[in-house]
């Protein structure tokens, strides 16, 4: 087998929590950590570098020790700015994402990924959980960074839209769907404190 390509892993918090009460999601205490630190001990397992994308807390998210950053755009436009922005940062020609607030996923699922968008050959390996796609749970080659920056032009903004665009393979995890519980309320938070303390 040929050796994996170098993977930058992208920790997706950048977005405005709004069921959160504005409180900033990776930041939030799970079980007594930050949230955003589980999803750094999965990516630090797989991948070569890890960003933070995070468009406000700057400061406390650097304190964790790895690069941060907003995203291009000033307007919170979602995932996709955040995965932009992060291909115009690496070097590598993977990244791995996956957002700040899931923290049951383990360095064994963001592997999966990995290892299916090389089998593949593909340009994108998403999370499908069964049902539907998990589209903030991805690895993708940085060569589609011209075509994703187009998308963000226009004015586009669905995620799976995009997807659709590429040669895309779904990973199968509807054996294992719970890794994608995330936490969207203090009532979520509580709930999954309870199963998994």
């Amino acid at each position: 087998m040929s050796e994996q390509k170098k993977v930058t892993g992208v920790i997706l918090a950048g977005g405005l929590a709004r069921r959160m009460q504005q409180q900033d999601k990776g930041l939030i205490l799970f079980n007594n950590r930050p949230m955003v630190s589980y999803a750094i001990n999965a990516m630090v397992q797989v991948a070569d570098e890890v960003l933070i994308n995070a468009n406000r807390s700057q400061q406390e998210y650097q304190q964790l020790g790895y690069p941060v950053f907003a995203d291009e755009t000033q307007d919170f436009s979602g995932p996709l700015a955040g995965i932009y922005t992060a291909m115009t940062k690496t070097r590598y020609p993977v990244i791995l994402v996956m957002p700040c607030d899931s923290p049951l996923m383990k360095a064994s699922h963001l592997q999966k990924l990995l290892d299916t968008l090389e089998a593949r050959d593909a340009d994108i390996a998403v999370a499908f959980d069964g049902e539907r796609l998990q589209p903030v749970f991805l690895a993708l080659n940085t060569s589609l960074k011209d075509s994703l920056k187009d998308y963000l032009a226009q004015g586009q903004r669905k995620i799976d839209r995009w997807l659709q665009q590429h040669k895309l393979v779904k990973v199968d995890f509807s054996d294992n769907k719970e890794v994608f519980k995330n936490i969207n309320t203090p009532e979520d938070l509580k709930a999954l404190e309870e199963l998994y303390s």
